[in-house]
């Protein structure tokens, strides 16, 4: 019976990416020997994530309010906005320190294979938003691989009618890597060098 309890486990765990079957093996029994106490606060923290958890109203980022914490924060430059392919990528730049406006969630990117047509994605609201907050600059965030930069090349020639800079990251990130896997002082680097498309 006990074999079957952890089997279970086992198999739920290799459901995460990049989670095989040895790692989630070795997961399995460090739960097992975890306190109860910890791995109760595991399993709340799960729970309330996937009860909670919703979309900003207006950059599309996680939060459980309305309107998340960035956007919230009158201390932020509110004319540059930083449009990122995921909610992920927020968290990777944030921890550089060292951008200080808003950020707007695509929420993908332009791959026709696949089945991402520009309307599946997040663009609408970014020019609305553009549009209504007066950005004075938009810095293409996207990934330095070819659905990225389809992405970024698209979303310029939309805002070519407006009156607002456009940016790209510079290639601080090697081609055909994902930002969420950067480092910070990379990831740094990149938007500090970021130039105009």
């Amino acid at each position: 019976m006990a074999q079957g309890i952890i089997e279970n486990l086992i198999t739920q765990l290799m459901k995460l990416p990049g989670i095989g079957r040895k790692t989630a093996q070795r997961l399995a029994f460090f739960i097992l020997n975890m306190s109860e106490e910890d791995a109760k606060a595991i399993a709340k923290a799960i729970n309330n994530t996937k009860e909670r958890a919703r979309f900003c109203c207006q950059c599309f980022n996680i939060t459980d309010a309305e309107i998340c914490e960035i956007c919230r924060d009158e201390q932020r430059d509110r004319k540059k906005i930083c449009v990122v392919e995921e909610p992920s990528n927020i968290l990777v730049v944030e921890r550089t320190g060292s951008f200080d406006g808003l950020y707007h969630v695509l929420m993908g990117a332009i791959s026709p294979i696949d089945g991402f047509t520009p309307d599946r994605l997040r663009i609408t609201e970014l020019l609305q938003r553009v549009k209504d907050n007066g950005a004075t600059e938009v810095i293409l965030a996207t990934n330095p691989n070819t659905k990225g930069e389809m992405t970024a090349q698209y979303i310029r020639e939309l805002l070519k009618s407006f009156n607002v800079k456009v940016t790209r990251i510079a290639y601080g990130l090697p081609m055909g890597g994902d930002i969420e896997f950067a480092d910070e002082v990379t990831l740094s680097k990149a938007i500090e060098g970021r130039r105009e498309l």
